[in-house]
């Protein structure tokens, strides 16, 4: 462990973690999400030693892997990421209790995907398992920033909004480089009625008709708050930008398709408002199937700054680091 440890640059404890708090609200969990706030605490065979938790921002293009949600085949984003922390931290994967913010779908991407894991030691510095990781780390998954994090947070449930963008390419030709990152609409939309029907889903409101049933049936309360719904033209990309305080299994895809026939004029605009009365999903089937997965992307994660605030005496955050050469190494023609 000395050699690893020098490497990739562990010290003495600096500052402990010593009791990893648990969220304050704990209702309307599901399983998984028990399973995470269970994990969440110390072990009994880690009690009474110091524990150290650490913040990742995660950028990846989901075309490859099947979603966020650990699985071994076909591969997730959770299963690499894990992977590549147990070959550097030698540690295994039920002590580095590795939690994301957001469970993305197959084909979903992230710009700011959050995680957090433990480990019982501490860095002196974080530039060194940055780079390692992303050396393991395949080119379609990078790790943009590590930071430590206080025994208070937790990258789900003190996730204050999440903010989604789904891309609509509305050209008779598909622009070949949006091809895995837009939704392709060779109608034209009409933008306005789409930015009009977006405002309806603005504020808080039961999206029970905009929900899937999920393959681990996953108990979430549905009542959820919008706080913008942002519909952008840029030519002929269409970007529809929504946050909100949180998500239910593929509701801004469900969201989005009905706005993509808004958008169409094939139905009005007031239409979000009389779905979203019925608290019915097979409501909204008489009107759009789901929008495909590889238009969305998970843009950020939003925390309030009391859960982002550094522990002292931690290590500076790692923002990944050039490489430099004192001289030129090409001769001189």
């Amino acid at each position: 462990m000395g050699s690893v440890a020098a490497a990739l640059g562990l010290s003495s404890p600096l500052f402990t973690n010593a009791h990893l708090s648990s969220p304050n609200n704990s209702t309307s969990l599901s399983v998984e999400d028990a399973n995470d706030l269970a994990m969440a605490k110390p072990s009994s065979s880690a009690v009474g030693l110091p524990n150290y938790k650490w913040r990742l921002l995660i950028a990846y293009d989901g075309t490859r892997y099947a979603g966020w949600q650990f699985q071994v085949s076909p591969p997730t984003i959770q299963c690499i990421l894990e992977k590549a922390l147990v070959q550097i931290t030698k540690l295994e994967r039920e002590h580095l209790l590795f939690v994301g913010a957001s469970r993305t779908d197959t084909g979903v991407h992230a710009w700011g995907q959050v995680a957090h894991f433990i480990t019982p030691f501490n860095y002196d510095s974080l530039d060194s398992i940055h780079a390692a990781l992303n050396g393991l780390l395949p080119s379609d998954i990078r790790v943009r920033e590590i930071s430590a994090a206080t025994p208070e947070f937790h990258a789900r449930f003190s996730v204050k909004s999440k903010v989604y963008c789904y891309k609509i390419y509305n050209d008779s030709i598909m622009d070949p480089f949006q091809r895995h990152y837009a939704y392709h609409s060779t109608y034209k939309l009409n933008a306005t009625a789409m930015r009009e029907a977006a405002k309806l889903f603005i504020g808080k409101h039961d999206f029970s008709a905009f929900v899937n049933a999920s393959r681990n049936d996953r108990v979430r309360d549905p009542v959820k708050t919008i706080f913008r719904f942002d519909v952008i033209e840029m030519g002929p990309l269409i970007q529809l930008e929504v946050e909100g305080s949180g998500f239910l299994y593929r509701q801004v895809r469900n969201m989005v398709a009905l706005l993509i026939q808004i958008g169409k004029e094939a139905i009005p605009t007031d239409i979000v408002t009389k779905i979203l009365a019925t608290r019915d999903r097979r409501e909204l089937a008489k009107y759009a199937l789901p929008a495909p997965p590889h238009g969305l992307c998970l843009v950020s994660v939003k925390y309030n700054d009391e859960h982002l605030r550094l522990p002292s005496e931690c290590p500076t955050t790692s923002l990944g680091r050039y490489h430099t050469i004192s001289k030129c190494k090409l001769p001189f023609y």
